[in-house]
């Protein structure tokens, strides 16, 4: 495992920005818990707390398409490092607000104006993207070592986040995070020789037919249409997952627990994304990924069983360490996708529209498993990520044929590079 994601990294500049970036990536997933600690703590309100994080959470999904399109057109340095600098003051002004006992409504304010830090994960990619092109093989480990620093990173931010708050103030995690994203996003920046060349205005916009970032025809709008509504259903997934674990763990006696176990599923979906990086690609991405949403909507039928039953700690693990294994595949077909797919001159955008889509589905899974929890049987809120798995599916299934045809399998691929150079000599 290790000699073939040395091999990736080996390349000019890839340690570099891989490096680089984990900073920030590491900063985004302290910034919501910070904000909740600090808030509640401060204010004695979690349920002002959970709203300001929400706002927070729609003003990111909003603004990450457009970051993302200036980072297509200007290029990634001359977008990010302002993007990120410009969040500086108004997270100081949150951080002052809470404090000073300033009004709610500057506290939604502060925050939603805060959420302009570029989609780090996203310029990564585009730079792997870049660094590959025409390598399907070595794009498909590339992206399943971003999932899995994704998801370890997602391990480690919160327990960081509030280890922080509760040793020291509850301004620390915030503070920490902030600094950590600008170091993060700065460190990325000066990485000149590996951010990928604008691409020309005729390369297309994202959702249009063009050329993708491996020189085929882009799938365009059609393809759009399946792959985000797809990562909608995902992020209910993820939002529904934790809601619902909180909630069974308090209702069975074992809230202390909930942090491990929603560790797990992160676990689990680190182990599978490294995995599955191994595995030499011998199907096209849209095939991948309908295979990895496929696992993803049986294995998710676990942990709605062990709430059925109402399974102990020990099984509810297990479960759940399972069920996350089956998100890694979907994500990093899913990307690939985009990657593949979408325009050149728009893959920032592109990738940062998954993103915000994902984010939205985080809010909705949230709400929607709150709900099932506070008003059904203990147990039950695990309905809701095993149907927004079956949704994904559906959504899927539904589109593959666009899929196909807009992302050939490498085996069909093959025979068309072979067949360009009779063609030529024909001529």
């Amino acid at each position: 495992m290790s000699a073939s994601y040395r091999r990736i990294l080996a390349l000019p500049g890839a340690l570099a920005f891989t490096l680089a970036a984990l900073p920030a990536r590491l900063a985004m997933s302290m910034s919501g818990v910070s904000t909740v600690v600090l808030i509640a703590e401060r204010r004695g309100s979690y349920a002002l707390a959970g709203a300001v994080s929400a706002a927070g959470l729609v003003s990111l999904a909003v603004l990450l398409p457009l970051l993302g399109r200036l980072v297509d057109r200007y290029g990634q340095a001359r977008v990010a490092v302002p993007s990120v600098l410009a969040a500086v003051v108004p997270t100081a002004g949150l951080l002052l607000c809470v404090r000073s006992g300033a009004p709610d409504w500057t506290l939604f304010l502060c925050w939603a104006a805060s959420s302009t830090a570029p989609n780090v994960g996203g310029m990564v990619r585009a730079r792997w993207a870049h660094l590959l092109r025409g390598d399907e093989a070595g794009r498909h480990l590339a992206n399943s070592l971003e999932q899995a620093l994704d998801e370890l990173c997602f391990m480690l931010g919160p327990v960081l986040a509030v280890l922080l708050c509760r040793a020291f103030t509850p301004e620390t995690g915030l503070l920490t995070a902030g600094v950590l994203c600008t170091a993060g996003v700065l460190l990325l920046a000066v990485q000149r020789g590996t951010e990928p060349p604008l691409a020309p205005a005729s390369a297309g916009t994202a959702g249009e037919e063009g050329t993708s970032g491996a020189g085929r025809p882009a799938g365009g709008r059609g393809s759009l249409r399946v792959l985000l509504p797809m990562f909608l259903a995902t992020g209910v997934v993820f939002g529904s997952m934790e809601v619902t674990t909180i909630a069974y763990t308090d209702a069975t006696g074992h809230g202390s627990l909930a942090g491990l176990l929603l560790g797990l599923v992160a676990a689990g979906s680190c182990v599978s994304g490294l995995v599955s990086g191994l595995l030499r690609p011998r199907r096209g991405p849209a095939a991948r990924l309908l295979g990895g949403v496929a696992a993803m909507a049986g294995l998710m039928l676990l942990p709605a069983a062990a709430g059925f039953f109402g399974a102990g700690p020990a099984v509810l693990a297990a479960a759940l360490f399972l069920a996350g294994s089956g998100t890694a595949p979907t994500m990093v077909s899913g990307m690939t996708l985009v990657q593949q797919l979408v325009p050149a001159g728009r893959l920032n955008e592109a990738m940062a529209a998954a993103v915000s889509a994902i984010l939205v589905g985080i809010s909705a899974g949230s709400a929607i498993g709150g709900a099932v929890a506070q008003r059904l049987p203990a147990g039950s809120g695990y309905l809701v990520p095993a149907a927004a798995a079956a949704t994904a599916l559906l959504i899927v299934a539904a589109g593959a044929r666009r899929l196909r045809a807009a992302a050939p399998s490498p085996a069909e691929h093959r025979a068309t590079d072979r067949a360009v150079p009779a063609a030529a000599c024909a001529d």
